[in-house]
């Protein structure tokens, strides 16, 4: 096993820290809401169900993205989950800038956010609460609508893309 990294006393080095947690495998969605001059999205690995009752997700959006405040002026969202076939999907939205949408199909939910074709799942959101945390941000949001498909999820594990097989 490699050597250990501890906070106490000393910082954790970032590549490290990224190693580490590159060990978790996550499924990949990506983040869509209606913009003042169009659609706007970006690819999210840290999305989780937060609650049943009510219904609530939390994602993480970095500080540093200029998708997320366009989204988050709406007060809507929609968490794509993609399937095994779409990584080319998930770089697309994972870039900075640009018309991330160009040949992306696409329908807009009851919220006006925004659903991609051939996602394997979609959650419609109405934005609860934001809370600063490091670099990042945490979003809190209460599902009004949802489906799902058939297929299997897009993985990402150790800095790749893959699928997982049942």
């Amino acid at each position: 096993m490699a050597e250990a990294a501890r906070s106490s006393g000393s910082k954790i080095e970032e590549a490290v820290f990224r190693t580490v947690l590159g060990h978790f495998a996550s499924g990949v969605a990506v983040v869509t809401g209606p913009g003042p001059h169009g659609p706007a999205g970006f690819t999210c690995q840290s999305f989780f169900s937060l609650s049943l009752d009510p219904p609530l997700i939390a994602f993480a959006p970095s500080r540093a993205s200029t998708s997320w405040p366009r989204i988050e002026a709406a007060g809507t969202c929609t968490i794509n989950v993609l399937g095994e076939s779409q990584e080319a999907l998930a770089r697309a939205f994972s870039r900075s800038g640009g018309d991330k949408f160009a040949g992306v199909g696409w329908t807009a939910g009851p919220t006006g956010a925004v659903r991609l074709d051939g996602a394997l799942a979609w959650l419609d959101c109405r934005i609860d609460s934001i809370t600063e945390g490091g670099d990042h941000l945490l979003v809190v949001a209460r599902v009004v609508e949802l489906a799902s498909g058939h297929g299997e999820p897009l993985v990402f594990y150790r800095g790749g893309f893959g699928s997982f097989r049942s």
